[in-house]
């Protein structure tokens, strides 16, 4: 092995930009796999006896996933030591990707761009509405995720990303009122959605209580 590693020479070490690009890039292509096999899927008829559902909620799915993961990132490093913040944006990315496509399908394949029948349909079932909110509040957090805007909003770019709590919320309830049944799937991931929020809400609140000045005698 020795003579090996002195003929050809020791391999070289990929510095932390390049690995970091490399796992991003696999992070995207692992990540939109499940969306490329369930669209393979349905255009080979098999998605079952009602495909449309079935595609929909697939999407839909996957983007809540992604989204448990982005907000997972923060108690990950706190809690266990694991820093996986450079990866954020990236999961962040993903879970707009499949929010888009979880849209599209309802908007173009589900109601044919029917303009009066979505809006209706906005208006009618709850699901959709708060569904249609986590979107609104996913869009232009997908928008300005990239330095440049990062440097152009400074501080505020802090405080806008925030409002991912609420899309993950929303989402949450929209996933629980589409299943329409407090199964054991929809409860779990409404459970980890909380549990992630609580976690945000009390690490806050912890935050607040030290910066507030003790009282002298």
């Amino acid at each position: 092995m020795s003579r090996l590693a002195a003929r050809f020479g020791a391999m070289p070490r990929l510095s932390s930009t390049a690995r970091f690009r490399l796992i991003r890039a696999a992070l995207y292509w692992f990540g939109l796999a499940p969306a490329a096999w369930t669209f393979f899927l349905g255009v080979t008829d098999q998605l079952g006896a009602n495909p449309m559902r079935t595609l929909e909620q697939t999407l839909g799915l996957w983007a809540l996933r992604f989204l448990i993961a982005t907000l997972a990132i923060t108690p990950l490093r706190n809690l266990a030591g694991i820093s996986l913040l450079r990866y954020r944006r990236t999961l962040g990315l993903l879970t707009f990707y499949y929010a888009l496509m979880h849209l599209a399908t309802y908007l173009v394949l589900d109601q044919g761009l029917d303009l009066a029948a979505i809006v209706a349909d906005i208006v009618k079932r709850p699901y959709i509405t708060i569904g249609m909110l986590a979107f609104a509040v996913l869009l232009p957090l997908a928008l300005t995720s990239n330095d440049m805007m990062v440097r152009r909003m400074g501080r505020a770019w802090s405080r806008l990303h925030r409002w991912v709590y609420l899309a993950a919320a929303a989402a949450a309830v929209h996933f629980m009122l589409v299943v329409k049944s407090w199964t054991m799937e929809p409860v779990v991931y409404f459970t980890i959605v909380a549990l992630l929020l609580g976690y945000r809400l009390y690490r806050r609140f912890d935050r607040n209580r030290r910066r507030k000045p003790v009282p002298t005698l």
